[in-house]
Formats: structure tokens, sequence, C-alpha cells
């Protein structure tokens, strides 16, 4: 009986050494939104958890005037510098908004391959539309904490 209750034992605390624990999920209390607005429609951008965002969010509400290029993205150079987490992503996604180099804001409304590097901002939750909104032209887009 004593060998089975230390048997038993020892099976319990092996398995409790042996389970992993679960990294720390953003709560949503965590997770930051802005809102872009463009022309009439208002859309959802759920930020990355990095400094070129919390930066990107510290300068909202900001309107910019924001060129058009490639057919897939607008662009504008701020004013300002931002810090750069830069990574080569591989594929942009529709609704990406990423930083390029240290001061241009990029929102993409097509998804293609690319070997650029770029720091993640954020992704617009709700992609319908967008291309719609941003039309073919330059566009004034209205940054604004949410």
């Amino acid at each position: 009986m004593k060998v089975m209750v230390n048997i038993l034992a020892f099976a319990m605390l092996f398995f409790a050494s042996c389970t992993k624990e679960e990294p720390d999920m953003p709560t949503p209390a965590s997770v930051k939104t802005m809102q872009l607005s463009i022309g009439n429609k208002i859309f959802t951008a759920t930020l990355e958890d990095n400094s070129s965002a919390e930066s990107f969010y510290a300068l909202l509400p900001t309107t910019l005037e924001m060129n058009e290029l490639n057919g897939n993205e607008k662009y504008n150079y701020l004013e300002t510098t931002l810090p750069v987490n830069s990574i080569r992503p591989g594929t942009i996604n529709a609704g990406d908004i990423m930083l390029y180099g240290d001061n241009c804001i990029v929102v993409f409304y097509e998804t293609f391959k690319s070997s650029y590097s770029y720091s993640p901002i954020g992704h617009i939750n709700d992609i319908q539309q967008l291309k719609e909104a941003l039309g073919t032209g330059n566009i004034t887009i209205k940054f604004s904490k949410q």
C-alpha cells in the first residue's frame, strides 16, 4: 500500500511538472484598436504589439493625405520618425497597415507577394469595401484612437 501511494505521488509530481504553461494571451483590454475614416466609411484596425504601432498610436488622432502607389497601396511620409521593427512578411495582405522605413505609413488594399521589409502597425479587421473606399487616386484618411 505504501509503495502504491509513493508511485501515485511520484506520478502526480511528474505529470504536473511536464505540463506546459500556456503563453499569456492578450486580453480584450490589452488589445488596442484604432479607427480609420475614409470618406463616409469607418474601418476598425487592430494594432500590433510593438514599438512602431505604439508610437503611431501616440500620434493619433491624425489626418493624412495618402498617395496612390502601384494599384495596391496608399502611403504618406510622416513628419516624424517612428521606431522600426521591420520584417519581411513575404505576403502583404489587403488591410495591412505597415511602416516602410522609419516614417512612411502604408495602407494596403490588395494582397500580393513582396520582398520588401516593413514594420507591422496593424490590420484592418473587416476589409469589405476597403478597396472601394480608397478608390484609385490620392485620398485623405483620418486615423483616430478607439
